[in-house]
């Protein structure tokens, strides 16, 4: 065998080691930390619209590491139908009473303040209250007109729970953290 064919040999050799290297981690990324995510439907506008394209924390959840926030968009399995995901925010936490109010949302009786609720994407209806037992979690969409969430099909259990939604991709002009 000449020179030249060994080198392309040990070339095409460490190719494929390192592709199948590559191929690897990234099955263990999608696996096991980040996935990436479509969203559809409007519940969740204006902080992520139909189509948008978003990595989800499926690691930040497991293992106690990571403590679930009010506030938080999680991603979770549908009670009434675990072959489809949800995501929604966070709102009540396990002990917490949550009452709607003519739309307000209120938590312990006091105020919840919902920047990310613009007044069209309201709606005014009143609810509640209602106490999260243990292990469970009240969720919302922020576009309350147009999502099934708590106030439908009642609190969230942990365990539904699978990731967290960390980052949106695409499109471009609106990349960033998701909030």
């Amino acid at each position: 065998m000449s020179e030249s064919s060994t080198s392309r040999l040990r070339l095409t050799v460490f190719w494929f080691r390192d592709l199948a290297l590559s191929v690897v981690l990234a099955v263990v990324v999608i696996l096991f930390l980040y996935q990436p995510v479509k969203v559809e439907g409007t519940s969740m506008m204006p902080a992520l619209a139909d189509q948008e394209r978003i990595f989800i924390n499926k690691f930040v959840y497991h293992w106690g590491l990571g403590k679930i926030e009010r506030g938080d968009l999680v991603v979770f399995w549908f009670p009434g139908d675990t072959s489809k995901s949800y995501i929604k925010r966070v709102i009540g936490l396990p002990g917490d009473t949550i009452e709607v109010s003519k739309g307000s949302v209120f938590v312990n009786r006091a105020p919840l303040q919902e920047a990310y609720v613009p007044e069209e994407y309201r709606d005014y209806q009143s609810l509640g209250p209602v106490t999260v037992g243990p292990d469970q979690y009240y969720v919302l969409g922020d576009h309350r007109s147009s999502s099934n969430d708590s106030r439908v099909w009642g609190t969230l259990h942990r365990g539904f729970i699978y990731g967290k939604a960390v980052f949106i991709y695409w499109p471009l002009d609106k990349i960033g953290i998701a909030k």
